[in-house]
């Protein structure tokens, strides 16, 4: 077990939501040993507070929005994937609004602004959950699963398919999340869609601010106006997702996790059914 580790001083994030078009500013503050990840609604008063962990998470459409005393935070999973990815265990994200900044579609934005202000470490040793066994939710149609592993560490595999007649397609990642491994292969990844998808949304009001260059849109020949970072950027970008989501467990998780066409609902059940099923290890120790 490792030390938990938090930021060593203030980082600042701005942008808009992509959803509701808003302006945004986050600013990450450190937070004591043993307090996880918790957004503050700076916007209200009194603020309100609403930790990052899956026994407050909503269904909302395609993205992971969170709950508390009836405010909402949304679209967190990127937000939460940098957290996890660069072992950022303690906190604060204070918001000036309900939707997270969209940024480039990625979590590259957060994570350079954590990287600038580092990370100490601090007394507790990070709670850790162990998969003991195998386990499944979903379908034949889409699926996540989490099996003991013969490393001390997490690893991802997802397979994503969008069946022919696109230039998404069937693509296939598997990585040992390592801070180095996450930054250099899924931090960067973006949000993509299909063009009709695009379409069907701003014709219901949506997304009014997001322009070619912000996200992956697909077209017949392509992104449009836009260049893929990797080849398979797309499927890169569904395990950054999956990360964010299994993020909402609030303590290390160690054991392989595989997908299958899965999206937020499916992510957050599987770490509802493991926060039942595990026990999670926890240990004090003090500083030599």
């Amino acid at each position: 077990m490792r030390r938990q580790r938090t930021i060593a001083q203030v980082a600042r994030v701005a942008g808009f939501g992509f959803w509701s078009g808003q302006d945004v500013q986050v600013e990450f503050r450190p937070a004591p040993a043993d307090s996880g990840i918790t957004f503050v609604r700076a916007d209200l008063q009194p603020v309100v507070r609403i930790p990052a962990h899956v026994a407050n998470r909503i269904e909302v459409p395609r993205r992971t929005t969170l709950t508390a005393h009836g405010v909402a935070v949304e679209m967190v999973e990127h937000l939460l994937a940098a957290c996890m990815g660069l072992e950022i265990d303690n906190c604060e994200v204070w918001v000036d609004s309900a939707e997270l900044p969209g940024c480039d579609g990625s979590s590259a934005p957060f994570v350079d602004a954590l990287q600038q202000v580092g990370a100490v470490e601090q007394e507790n040793l990070r709670p850790r959950l162990t998969v003991a066994d195998a386990t499944r939710v979903g379908d034949d149609d889409s699926w996540v699963e989490a099996r003991p592993s013969a490393s001390a560490g997490l690893s991802l595999k997802y397979q994503l398919d969008y069946g022919s007649g696109n230039d998404i397609g069937r693509q296939t990642i598997k990585l040992e999340i390592t801070r180095e491994s996450f930054q250099s292969e899924l931090a960067s990844a973006r949000t993509f869609l299909l063009s009709d998808e695009a379409d069907w949304l701003r014709s219901r009001g949506l997304g009014q601010r997001v322009k070619w260059q912000d996200v992956l849109v697909f077209g017949e020949d392509g992104p449009i106006e836009n260049e893929l970072r990797f080849e398979d950027e797309c499927v890169r970008h569904k395990a950054l997702d999956l990360l964010g989501d299994l993020a909402l467990a609030g303590c290390e998780l160690v054991g392989h996790f595989a997908a299958y066409r899965s999206g937020h609902r499916l992510n957050a059940e599987l770490v509802r059914v493991l926060l039942t099923q595990c026990q999670i290890e926890t240990e004090r120790r003090k500083s030599a």
